[in-house]
């Protein structure tokens, strides 16, 4: 949603901070080796006829210290996401850092793990997109003024390890906040006429899918790829190695198949069954999903937590069967634009997709479960597929290929149009919801600062002690 104007006076100010902390965790920002408080210092050199630049420690938080090229490095990692810093003060940076520290210090005294294989696939992605910015891994090590690829990458490990201590520890602290309706309502009433948030225009869509018909033999072909898979792991090959050259799943291959997840993590339903069967060591049978088939290896189970590998094949789509469901769609519409049956029908009836099969085709926006999809931030290919849509117009027959390589035909329309307004309570109720809960739980992350502020060793040096910190850095 887009909100042009957000009741900021009735959540702390604290709320900026953590707000700047999910924009930037995941490209932010100074690691550094966890050190007990002491004489540290680094210096950097200069030419012999400049004076040399000291780098001592500014803040120390816990174990963690703060040196003062870390708020440099700050500034660095934000312009390198295209962030701007013209009104990021120092003060306001080693603010941003201290609250990191105590996140990822607070994170190890409470046992939250976070493996190498979460932090490598991380680092992967991140530095693929570095590389397609700047053009070269050479640049990208110019950039960060590192000396080589080995150093940048030992750098940026460290910094996404951090980052990844911080996130978690952040969730945990939220995780239980829950909200009523009444609070909903109590937390709206107290928003002045003028202050009310403006929500920008919306839309409503769905979708009729179909899917080309695959063969048996077609299937097995791709069931007895796996078992061969399961067999030589057996025997002793990498399920690692495995995933990297053939698992068609292009959010886990980088990282040999690795995914982290528990009860709540939003994967489809057959994976989570077969995944929370398995004991530590198992290997799964081929199965079925949505994507394709899958062979899955638990390597750890903590608690209500797994630790997994998978490898994913989906099985190949021929011509005719393409030829098959384009002839099948196009059919389909003629009866909807014929008044035969009407789109929710004929998605209620005919639709291949049944997530969204039994809401008449009806999309769900993932960010905010609901139906309606913000213009400005739509997914680009659905914005470019509804765009030049009219009201309650179909789409020609499109076909979809995802990352997968599957392949589907589709049909989509857009049923409801939302102008840009002032909230209603009875309109924009969930995304009231949003906000309510966001301040209750920015007010939980406060309460938590507070306590943990008072029983943790923190230190701040020289200048920095003038500074004006949202939270009580310096205890006074």
């Amino acid at each position: 949603m887009l909100l042009k104007s957000i009741p900021m006076k009735f959540m702390k100010n604290r709320i900026v901070l953590a707000l700047f902390l999910v924009l930037f965790s995941g490209a932010m920002i100074s690691a550094q080796e966890i050190i007990k408080d002491s004489a540290v210092v680094a210096v950097t050199k200069t030419s012999s006829n400049k004076k040399l630049k000291i780098d001592g420690v500014i803040a120390t938080v816990g174990d963690y210290i703060i040196l003062d090229s870390d708020i440099d490095k700050g500034y660095l990692e934000i312009t390198s996401q295209g962030g701007s810093i013209k009104d990021v003060s120092r003060c306001q940076m080693l603010g941003k850092l201290l609250e990191d520290k105590l996140y990822a210090h607070q994170a190890i005294q409470d046992s939250i793990q976070v493996t190498d294989a979460e932090v490598k696939s991380m680092m992967e992605d991140r530095v693929n997109y570095m590389v397609e910015q700047l053009g070269s891994m050479d640049k990208v090590v110019q950039y960060y003024q590192k000396d080589s690829e080995e150093e940048f990458r030992t750098y940026l490990f460290d910094i996404l390890k951090e980052n990844k201590l911080t996130s978690e520890m952040m969730k945990k602290i939220v995780e239980d906040v829950e909200i009523t309706p009444e609070e909903v309502r109590n937390f709206f009433k107290k928003i002045p006429a003028a202050d009310l948030p403006v929500f920008g225009a919306e839309m409503e869509v769905a979708q009729i899918v179909v899917e080309p018909k695959i063969s048996d033999a077609d299937k097995q072909k791709v069931i007895d790829r796996l078992n061969g898979f399961k067999k030589d792991i057996e025997e002793g090959s990498s399920f690692a190695t495995k995933a990297v050259l053939y698992s068609q799943d292009p959010g886990s291959r980088a990282s040999g198949g690795y995914y982290k997840m528990n009860r709540r993590t939003p994967f489809v339903k057959e994976f989570k069954d077969v995944a929370f069967s398995l004991g530590e060591g198992e290997i799964s049978a081929p199965f079925e999903t949505t994507f394709g088939f899958h062979i899955i290896y638990v390597e750890k189970i903590k608690g209500q937590e797994i630790e997994l590998r998978h490898i994913l094949l989906a099985p190949t789509v021929t011509e005719e069967a393409l030829k098959e469901a384009k002839e099948k769609i196009t059919l389909i519409k003629k009866r909807i634009e014929d008044k035969e049956i009407t789109f929710a029908e004929a998605a209620r009836t005919m639709s291949d997709e049944k997530e969204t099969r039994a809401n008449g085709g009806a999309l769900i926006n993932p960010k905010t479960q609901d139906t309606r999809f913000e213009l400005t931030k739509m997914d680009p290919s659905l914005y470019t597929q509804v765009s030049n849509l009219k009201d309650k117009e179909i789409s020609a027959p499109l076909l979809e290929e995802e990352q997968q390589g599957k392949k589907r035909y589709k049909l989509i329309t857009v049923t409801n149009r939302i102008n840009e307004h002032t909230a209603d309570y009875a309109k924009d109720y969930i995304k009231i919801k949003d906000l309510a809960l966001k301040e209750k739980q920015f007010a939980t992350v406060g309460k938590w600062f507070d306590e943990k502020i008072k029983e943790t060793y923190i230190k701040i040096i020289g200048e920095y002690r003038d500074c004006s910190f949202t939270n009580n850095w310096l205890k006074k």
